[in-house]
């Protein structure tokens, strides 16, 4: 089993989530003497790992489980990629979510009582802090400082990899400082960062960590590169674009620093071998953050069980929690080998072939978005599979190089932008863009927003947040319901907070525009 798999125990309760006004649980010394742990350098790695923990693939609390648990599915159901007919899935595809919409809030917190049917008290907000009391605990060791510096990064990236995906969510969050976390029983309602106090944060995060973690060629499968810390930045660069343009910049200068030899990234020559078992390695150049997956491990693929229809004459007889759009399928040229897991048919096993001329009720709304190759020992493990989760690849450098040279200040769309795209589309097998395709900026994007949603759909999530960036989801939204989205909204562009952050906060924190009136 990779050892980020192997979790102690102790390194994951270690750790109480102290708080000041219901973010955070108290701290509770029951089990572990405070004065005797962390003690040791496995005791610190041991806490290092725990922060990997929240950001797994696991439908109890795991932020990038691939069910409606994870960020993944309420974000990809906000566009053209899922869809459904009850649940976040419905809501997202409507944009009818508001903030008694658990479905959608409890990615922030909840104070749910964790009875095994709920989500809990933790929500994912608590993590952070968690992450915040970690450093703290790995800078006041007696480690030297290399090694300080090392463990302190991996703390680092995960707080800023699990504060992004909060924030791309709902906007700027409530941040305990440690002098606070250190004094549990002080009671200091706080308020939300601002937008530029945000985006500091996770920055300076990631800097520190692209410093001091190692490169992708030296990092461990399913750990913290480098790299990957690089790839955040450029989402966290490109999320600000609509307020700063000159974010560009510092998009395609991180886009070309990952592009040189010194980070080892390249394209693989076929694109489903990256969500198949054989290409599944710990060399594979394509990968730039991935989450190792085992049949019984603390991280689960359950996107299998997802997304297979009950019915379906083959190993995984699913839950169907999903369907693609024939919208979005209808998008693809017929040669692109993206689409060879968006499957437009199955048997029933009773001599049916269920359709989109005959779709029954699991084909109705689209194809189903299989994704990863089936595996063979699904069925004896729960419908669980052994296919890693993939996040992050090296195709986002490529289109996001490609949007900075287009959009930064004075950009224009040249030679060198189309043929970063044609990168993408020779290896889906589709023939090359010219530059005279493209009259306006806006026919480049709206030709690289179809490129990123046939590349990466059911992976990072974040097509909702491509969409959002060039104010297209709501015309999307509307468009896919046919015009019957009388819920949907630009203020959803943020998802609500939920109602007890609101009480919480007692008048500190402020709900999202839109919602509450």
């Amino acid at each position: 089993m990779n050892k980020l798999l192997k979790i102690t125990l102790i390194g994951i309760t270690a750790l109480g989530m102290t708080g000041c006004y219901g973010e955070l649980d108290p701290e509770s010394y029951s089990e572990i003497n405070p004065s005797m742990f962390p003690n040791t350098e496995e005791d610190l790695q041991s806490l290092v790992m725990s922060c990997y923990y929240p950001l797994r693939g696991s439908w109890w609390d795991g932020i990038n489980s691939t069910s409606e648990q994870g960020q993944m599915f309420v974000n990809d159901c906000c566009t053209e990629i899922l869809t459904g007919k009850y649940g976040a899935q419905k809501l997202c595809s409507e944009l009818s979510y508001n903030e008694t919409s658990e479905e959608i809030t409890w990615f922030y917190y909840t104070r749910n009582a964790g009875d095994g049917t709920t989500h809990g008290t933790y929500g994912f907000l608590s993590k952070i802090s968690r992450c915040t009391q970690i450093q703290d605990q790995i800078e006041t060791s007696k480690l030297d400082d290399s090694r300080k510096a090392r463990y302190i990064a991996e703390v680092r990236c995960a707080r800023a990899f699990m504060s992004y995906i909060l924030f791309d969510l709902y906007g700027p969050l409530v941040i305990a400082p440690l002098e606070l976390l250190k004094n549990p029983l002080t009671e200091a309602p706080l308020a939300r960062m601002t937008n530029e106090e945000m985006v500091k944060f996770i920055e300076d995060d990631l800097l520190y960590a692209a410093e001091n973690l190692p490169m992708p060629k030296e990092a461990e499968y399913g750990r913290f590169s480098a790299g990957f810390a690089k790839m955040l930045l450029i989402r966290l660069y490109l999320h600000e674009t609509v307020n700063d343009k000159t974010y560009y910049n510092k998009v395609e200068t991180l886009a070309r620093e990952l592009m040189t030899n010194a980070y080892g990234y390249s394209l693989v020559p076929n694109y489903p071998s990256l969500f198949e078992k054989a290409g599944q390695t710990g060399n594979n150049p394509e990968y730039i953050f991935v989450i190792p997956c085992t049949y019984d491990g603390y991280s689960q693929n359950q996107w299998l069980m997802m997304a297979m229809p009950p019915d379906i004459d083959g190993p995984v007889k699913g839950w169907q929690t999903v369907q693609s759009t024939w919208w979005f399928y209808d998008t693809f040229e017929p040669t692109d080998t993206r689409k060879t897991y968006l499957l437009d048919h199955y048997s029933d096993g009773k001599g049916n072939v269920i359709n989109r001329t005959n779709p029954g009720a699991t084909m109705d709304l689209g194809p189903i978005p299989q994704k990863y190759e089936m595996d063979a020992l699904v069925p004896a493990s729960a419908n669980y599979s052994d296919l890693d989760i993939v996040l992050y690849r090296y195709a986002d450098v490529l289109l996001s190089l490609a949007e900075a040279i287009v959009m930064k200040p004075g950009g224009a769309v040249n030679q060198e932008a189309v043929g970063l795209m044609n990168e993408i589309r020779r290896r889906a097998n589709l023939s090359d863009k010219q530059v005279s395709d493209f009259s306006t900026q806006e026919d480049f994007i709206d030709q690289l927003l179809t490129e990123r949603s046939h590349e990466f759909w059911c992976e990072s999530g974040q097509y909702r947040a491509d969409l959002i960036r060039f104010d297209k989801l709501y015309d999307r939204v509307v468009e896919l319901n046919q015009g019957l989205a009388p819920y949907a909204s630009k203020y959803k562009y943020l998802f609500p907070l939920p109602l007890s952050v609101i009480v919480d906060g007692k008048g500190k924190v402020v709900q999202n525009s839109g919602y509450g009136i």
